[in-house]
């Protein structure tokens, strides 16, 4: 179930059209408002974690009402009243997104609280980590529970939610966190004995979600709802790095632009595919990696 909302701190404000905004006459004005998500209902899945909270933050700075989902009450909050602290509109959601129960309640939440649904980012993975010997079959099933059947079920109870938007705003955006792992294999050489190695699951699962992407992405065009991806590169958090100074450096040397990825560094892509810059693009992939899966 939902268990709690800490909402933002702000008034409510109406949602922004560029293109049909009185105020936003000039191309300069339009140039800057179309990276902006004034009035834009965002929820993201997984939105307080590594790379989640760094996506949650871009959205809200940029401007959206951020409904920061996950399964831990405490984190989520913290979170959130770090945003709504700096002026920032943000919510807590405690919420499973793999029980069928959980996306009910949190939909008919959404729908009583705001009415609609202007940004779905899904994000929320778990798994354990291995290599092909002890990956079992439950792994995979468990990996494609989450990274794809999940995102699936929550896109189709949000529907009409996402539709509404359209209906407001003229647009509407589902972005699906990949992996560069659904593109390419991950290199043992790079791994090593560091015990930290990809599994094969989590490639797969994430390999479904970019075919997800693609189908949604078309059969949804025709009501206005876009669907892309965004597919990042190697993103060890600094306690592995640490840990493991050695792979870090391994890991350094496959990235083009030299350096491994800062979570930081998907907001920017995050915030493209949620707002009206990117009201032509759907069905894409958005890879995020320093150039890695250009080898």
């Amino acid at each position: 179930m939902v268990e709690s909302m800490i909402p933002y701190n702000q008034p409510n404000h109406p949602p922004q059209d560029f293109m049909n905004s009185s105020d936003q006459s000039s191309p300069s004005t339009a140039r800057k408002t179309l990276f902006r998500l004034d009035g834009k209902v965002c929820l993201i899945t997984g939105g307080a974690g590594h790379l989640g909270a760094a996506m949650s933050t871009a959205l809200a700075e940029a401007g959206g009402h951020v409904c920061i989902l996950g399964r831990t009450q405490c984190t989520l909050a913290k979170l959130a009243n770090s945003l709504t602290d700096r002026g920032l509109r943000a919510e807590a959601v405690a919420s499973d997104v793999t029980m069928a129960e959980d996306i009910k309640s949190l939909v008919a939440d959404l729908r009583k609280r705001h009415g609609r649904l202007d940004v779905l980012i899904n994000n929320a993975y778990a798994g354990r980590p291995g290599v092909m010997s002890n990956s079992r079959a439950g792994d995979y099933v468990n990996a494609i529970e989450i990274a794809v059947a999940a995102a699936a079920e929550l896109v189709n109870a949000a529907h009409g939610l996402l539709r509404k938007a359209v209906q407001d705003n003229g647009d509407a955006s589902v972005i699906n966190i990949s992996s560069m792992y659904g593109m390419v294999s991950p290199d043992p050489r790079v791994y090593g004995q560091s015990g930290m190695n990809n599994p094969p699951h989590y490639g797969a699962a994430k390999a479904a979600l970019l075919q997800y992407t693609r189908y949604a992405a078309v059969h949804l065009a025709p009501e206005g709802i876009r669907v892309n991806a965004i597919s990042p590169g190697a993103f060890p958090p600094d306690a592995a790095q640490q840990r493991d100074p050695a792979f870090a450096a391994a890991l350094t040397q496959k990235v083009p632009l030299g350096r491994l990825g800062k979570p930081e560094d998907l907001g920017g892509a995050a915030v493209f595919l949620a707002s009206s810059a990117s009201r032509f693009v759907t069905g894409a992939n958005l890879p995020v990696d320093g150039g890695w899966t250009a080898w």
